[in-house]
């Protein structure tokens, strides 16, 4: 049988280059399909790798619908996702409309089969509570569109990005030293210390987990993977961070106003509020804890905790 055509959406990004990576290391998923890589720009040096591990990379943006089309083109399976980008005040009904387009895209191509990159939708969840969230809400309603089209469709929904706490929520000098004279840092956010947040290594879990669906499509039709290795507590988080630097490193919860002022204006409303729905309500619901411990047992791989993270990272702190 001849191999099927995977096309994957973000290909140069965390998720697509994950599953892309995944695939071409897997003996079997590498003679089930070849590859399409989907990229704005085909002559980044990322896009270049990729070519030269065999992938076909191709240019198109969900933004411009027309462009999907070609890259679309004899697609038998599909890995869709979409970015939460806080450029414009409407950034959530401009998400949605991307997934829209790759849904109807794949559609009109005659994909037999969408794996779609979703998450919990928080308004419903909270009993519309918490309605600012629409970087998860937008997900979660191409999920819904997708569903209610005749293709066929299982969707992966990830945790926490691992990479948040070496990133932009990572540690921050408090102003304060130990006894040694070292710096005390903080990582700070609006939960309480104890409460609890599925993470994900986003860059090489990815594809043990949608390797999963690829491997068995029919298994998991209509399925929603909650893709996240562990729960963590940001005290738990700050504690790991402290053993990888060798500096102490300590979790501040902050009234929420305060926090607000060091997020981006348009996202602060989204992302106070999302941390406030995980407080309450659970990343993917009062079920989370249930749900990933039934996803982990499906995965293709074994899945990496924050501490091994950590390990496999160069992350330093002065």
């Amino acid at each position: 049988m001849a191999p099927k055509l995977l096309v994957v959406f973000g290909a140069t990004g965390n998720q697509g280059g994950s599953l892309i990576n995944y695939v071409l290391n897997d003996p079997v998923l590498s003679s089930e399909y070849t590859l399409r890589g989907v990229t704005r720009n085909t002559s980044s040096a990322a896009s270049q790798s990729l070519s030269s591990r065999g992938v076909e990379m191709v240019s198109a943006d969900p933004f411009s619908p027309s462009t999907l089309t070609s890259a679309l083109s004899n697609a038998h399976t599909v890995f869709g996702m979409t970015n939460t980008v806080y450029d414009t005040a409407d950034f959530g009904a401009r998400e949605y409309a991307q997934g829209v387009a790759i849904a109807d895209a794949c559609v009109a191509a005659g994909v037999s089969f969408l794996i779609f990159s979703t998450l919990a939708h928080v308004s419903e969840v909270s009993h519309g509570k918490y309605t600012k969230v629409e970087g998860f809400d937008a997900k979660a309603k191409v999920e819904q569109y997708v569903r209610s089209k005749s293709i066929k469709s299982a969707f992966f929904a990830p945790g926490g990005f691992m990479t948040n706490y070496t990133g932009h929520m990572g540690p921050r000098p408090t102003g304060e030293t130990d006894e040694a004279g070292n710096r005390i840092y903080a990582i700070a956010s609006v939960m309480k210390p104890d409460s609890l947040i599925p993470q994900i290594d986003i860059e090489h879990d990815t594809g043990k987990y949608v390797g999963a669906i690829l491997a068995d499509p029919e298994k998991f039709e209509g399925k929603t993977l909650a893709a996240s290795t562990e729960l963590c507590t940001h005290a738990g988080i700050a504690a790991a961070l402290a053993k990888k630097t060798g500096r102490k490193v300590v979790y501040k919860q902050v009234p929420v106003e305060m926090w607000k002022q060091f997020l981006p204006p348009v996202g602060a409303n989204m992302l106070s509020e999302m941390m406030l729905y995980i407080d309450e309500f659970g990343y993917y619901g009062p079920n989370t804890k249930e749900l990933m411990e039934a996803t982990a047992k499906v995965t293709r791989g074994k899945l990496t905790t924050f501490e091994e993270f950590l390990d496999l990272s160069d992350f330093k702190l002065e």
